[in-house]
């Protein structure tokens, strides 16, 4: 039996009585729509509920389902204690998921912390079902820093192994949107934020999943949003079925945005594989950015390919341009999958040669050898976007107000230790960013004595 129900739903504490102490009266219409979305869970009946949070066990590169027969936890660190649960795990089906990532080498499973206290982004949702609903076990889902189409391989496999165990089981994604909605809020205002909400509302009352790939990991860390990543696995529980969404509320008056829609699942629909759609979007545009690409990105590519395929690398031809066959720089080569780096390594000053030398030997390194990353294997390629820096002569600034995050990289330097960020980078706004992150990419303390130096770059895409 599949997924019979999926749910959106936020976690903010102070929205149990107990906690709230009447603050949670601001939130009524999340209240209202909490209730109604616990009675349609009891009017399901689940065997099971599949609870999805920000907040249980994370890993950068692993998925953790929580292991176990059972856990419990209370509302003490937030002034509750009385407020407590007791729930028991589907150790059936949890094994069921974990055997099938590992069958198929995917990074899921109970391997890691053996956690057995609930987190509150499972414990706010469990208030409301279990006023109504008593009955039904548990799993417990944690996200991870891989990228979202992963997350949504996920919900897949989750909804495979619910099919496989004939289980009647819900879907809750548990979490908040952007934190960011007002200036006196908690978290301050980011103008990313109401955006966010705007945008993840609407996606969601469409059932429109496809257009959750569509998020920038950069954007979303503006918004300071909680739950996308949750509500990217639940979606993918749902793919290749017929959905009736509905928006029950959507609030934001305490400067955090609370949303919730219901997603009633139907027939298979063969327009709601977004998963594929998503590879084959991604795979057009990677071929068409290659067409547009100018002679550096071409060498680049055409050496990532021939090493990855058959561990050797191009010739410097005469075909190619006089400035990259007779001039020396540094260079570093980029390479993203899928809006996440995948590949980066480059050289501050000429070690080769001429350019074109510099470009191959360090497509090589990006694609192999970057110690951050496991090297880019054959099913990749097509998913492979590359960009070239062409590095200027470094040179020594008095100050940090002598930079341009935009138009200047940083090297900073505290004796023997030495990190370099370049320009223009996504994410980094900031020139205070952009020295500290070079700091942590060097090993330098902060207090250590600095050397800054600013150089200019020529980007090739």
């Amino acid at each position: 039996m599949p997924v019979v129900g999926a749910y959106m739903v936020p976690h903010p504490p102070m929205i149990i009585p107990e906690v709230g102490r009447g603050s949670e009266k601001k939130i009524t219409p999340t209240i209202r729509a909490y209730r109604q979305v616990a009675d349609e869970i009891a009017e399901k009946r689940p065997e099971t509920i599949v609870i999805i949070s920000p907040h249980a066990t994370m890993y950068a590169d692993y998925f953790h389902i929580s292991p176990g027969s059972s856990a419990k936890g209370s509302f003490r660190d937030f002034g509750a204690p009385d407020v407590q649960f007791r729930e028991t795990y589907d150790e059936a089906l949890t094994d069921v998921i974990a055997a099938r990532a590992l069958l198929e080498e995917f990074p899921a499973g109970c391997a890691g912390e053996r956690e057995r206290k609930l987190d509150h982004g499972t414990m706010v949702p469990l208030y409301f079902i279990r006023q109504v609903y008593k009955e039904g076990k548990i799993i417990r889902v944690g996200l991870s820093g891989l990228p979202l189409y992963m997350h949504y391989e996920l919900g897949l496999r989750i909804a495979d192994a619910i099919e496989e165990t004939g289980r009647r089981a819900v879907i809750v994604a548990s979490g908040d949107l952007s934190h960011k909605l007002k200036d006196d809020g908690p978290y301050g205002f980011a103008p990313e934020g109401p955006v966010y909400d705007s945008r993840i509302m609407d996606v969601c009352a469409r059932a429109a999943f496809g257009e959750l790939f569509s998020f920038e990991e950069s954007f979303c860390e503006k918004a300071a949003e909680c739950g996308h990543r949750s509500f990217v696995i639940m979606a993918g529980a749902l793919d290749g079925l017929s959905v009736k969404a509905e928006q029950l509320s959507h609030q934001d008056v305490t400067g955090v945005g609370y949303g919730i829609c219901t997603f009633d699942p139907g027939t298979p629909d063969e327009k709601r594989h977004f998963l594929e759609a998503y590879f084959g979007e991604e795979a057009r545009k990677t071929a068409e950015m290659k067409e547009k690409s100018d002679a550096y990105v071409r060498l680049a590519a055409k050496t990532i390919e021939q090493y990855v395929r058959f561990h050797a690398v191009p010739d410097v031809t005469a075909d190619l341009p006089e400035e990259m066959r007779k001039t020396k720089a540094g260079v570093f080569v980029s390479i993203h999958a899928h809006g996440k780096l995948r590949g980066c390594i480059g050289t501050t000053g000429p070690t080769a040669s001429c350019v074109a030398e510099e470009i191959i030997q360090n497509a090589v390194s990006a694609a192999t050898r970057d110690p951050r990353f496991d090297p880019i294997e054959a099913d990749e390629l097509k998913y492979l976007q590359i960009s070239v820096d062409v590095l200027g002569k470094p040179e020594v600034i008095p100050s940090a107000e002598a930079l341009d995050v935009k138009k200047y990289g940083v090297i900073v330097s505290s004796g023997l230790k030495r990190g370099l960020l370049l320009p223009d980078l996504d994410g980094v706004d900031t020139v205070q960013q952009q020295i500290s992150i070079a700091m942590q990419k060097g090993g330098i303390r902060r207090g250590e004595p600095l050397v800054l130096e600013r150089f200019e770059v020529v980007r090739h895409v």
